[in-house]
């Protein structure tokens, strides 16, 4: 059904006229369907930004638990063990069952504040939020492109500083609670550490589009997903031969991330390996796998095992280190 203006019906209510009535060249009938779902959902609400905070915060719990759900299949599949980075290490029904408790707690406390002031802080730098029509497909992929690269540099060093001294006492050891991690644990985390690494999330698409002022939170919303998606496979413990950095090596993956659980050291990218190859924080991790290559066939598996578990025995003590140690004696220390 088409709006009118001039009608009394209620699809031409005040929210409707007044978001869209003086947008140049509208016609709702010449939208695309979603284009039109876009304006149906922004006319049920009286304030656009209520309307882009319950979107924002249902997509991320839907796409969050939803993507999580197959991973837990997977965990409760002793077929799938030959893929587990750490076979010995799978999650218990009530670990994870703990975990989804303190994810909602987290993100109705933590997460559902900040996606609503998102709104506001979108329309001061320009960004789209109700408007239509959408931006071509091309050029939301060369955004997400450049905010998958903005954000793992970010995440690079802020990951980096969240290991020294109080900062990893206080707020990182959360999420370093789980040396074998699992889906669920992506966001398992304080939440200072949630504001602190989601930063680099928002930041990105804020910084462009207040250079260019040419964004729409359609890709924003988009780019949200993917990010989810990367978060929670790289936390999955799963490394299967259709894994994405086995063809695509500058890609992390679990593969990357499940070694810094497990060593605490080494490892800090997010999406990308190229920072931590370029500063010479994967050095362990890259002779781990070296020395797992130069095994016999018949004899990898075992010395895997073997690997793990010194390394984790090192992780430990790393880490119990970090929590006495102060930036300077920190610095002091690896200099």
């Amino acid at each position: 059904m088409e709006y009118n203006f001039a009608s009394s019906t209620p699809a031409a209510n005040s929210t409707f006229s007044r978001l869209y009535a003086n947008q140049p060249d509208f016609s709702y009938g010449d939208l695309s369907w979603a284009e039109q779902r876009w304006v149906d959902w922004h006319s049920m609400f009286s304030d656009p930004a209520i309307a882009t905070a319950v979107m924002s915060f249902l997509l991320h719990e839907f796409v969050y638990f939803g993507r999580c759900i197959p991973w837990m299949i997977i965990d409760a599949i002793p077929y799938f063990r030959q893929w587990k980075l750490q076979p010995a290490k799978v999650p218990t029904m009530a670990e994870q069952w703990y975990c989804i408790k303190q994810l909602l707690i987290t993100h109705f406390t933590v997460q559902l504040p900040l996606i609503y002031l998102f709104h506001p802080t979108a329309k001061f730098f320009n960004m789209k939020t109700w408007e239509v029509p959408f931006p071509t497909w091309q050029t939301s992929v060369y955004q997400i492109i450049i905010f998958f690269f903005m954000e793992d540099a970010w995440h690079y060093f802020a990951h980096q500083a969240l290991h020294w001294g109080p900062l990893y006492k206080h707020i990182h050891k959360i999420h370093h609670k789980y040396s074998a991690p699992f889906g669920l644990a992506a966001e398992y985390a304080h939440p200072v550490e949630i504001l602190i690494l989601g930063i680099g999330t928002v930041f990105g698409p804020v910084l462009y589009v207040s250079i260019t002022r040419n964004l729409h939170i359609i890709t924003m919303h988009i780019w949200i997903c993917l990010r989810l998606f990367q978060a929670i496979d790289a936390h999955s413990g799963y490394d299967f031969p259709w894994s994405l950095h086995n063809w695509f090596p500058l890609w992390s993956g679990a593969e990357h991330h499940d070694y810094h659980h497990m060593a605490f050291t080494n490892n800090f990218s997010t999406s990308f390996r190229y920072l931590d190859y370029i500063f010479g924080t994967d050095n362990k991790y890259r002779a781990y796998k070296a020395r797992i290559r130069a095994a016999k066939e018949s004899e990898r598996k075992a010395v895997e095992l073997k690997l793990n578990e010194q390394v984790e025995a090192e992780g430990i003590i790393a880490a119990n280190e970090a929590e006495k140690l102060w930036f300077w004696q920190q610095k002091e220390k690896t200099a």
